[in-house]
């Protein structure tokens, strides 16, 4: 069985207001299942997005008061609620490591820093 999921954009009155941060953001025009997958290419594009958003600090503080369960939030990635710093690709791991296998880095503001999770998703 397979089950395909459909991302839309939200309703602009959805958000908050003409002049809100979510119309400002570097993905505002793009898909937002760019921002919900597990290949780890697609999360560091997803980043490198996040990297040069002038409203990264607005959406991350967002997420975090949404309590957000996945996806990429202001530069970090979401797994089950935490921000997890790293990620595998799936199956073994080589013998040496990729270097693309790394995510750009994006620094976690102190306050967040409770949500990094320990260990490697």
């Amino acid at each position: 069985m397979t089950a395909t999921v459909t991302f839309e954009k939200p309703r602009p009155e959805l958000l908050d207001g003409p002049r809100g941060w979510e119309h400002r953001a570097a993905c505002a025009d793009l898909p937002t299942a760019d921002f919900f997958t597990d290949d780890v290419d697609e999360i560091s594009a997803a980043k490198r997005v996040c990297l040069r958003c002038e409203v990264r600090g607005e959406c991350l503080d967002a997420a975090v008061a949404r309590r957000e369960q996945f996806g990429i939030w202001g530069g970090h990635l979401f797994v089950a609620g935490r921000i997890v710093l790293s990620k595998r690709r799936r199956g073994r791991p080589p013998k040496v490591p990729r270097p693309n296998d790394s995510f750009p880095e994006v620094d976690v503001p102190a306050p967040y820093r409770r949500l990094v999770a320990t260990e490697v998703a």
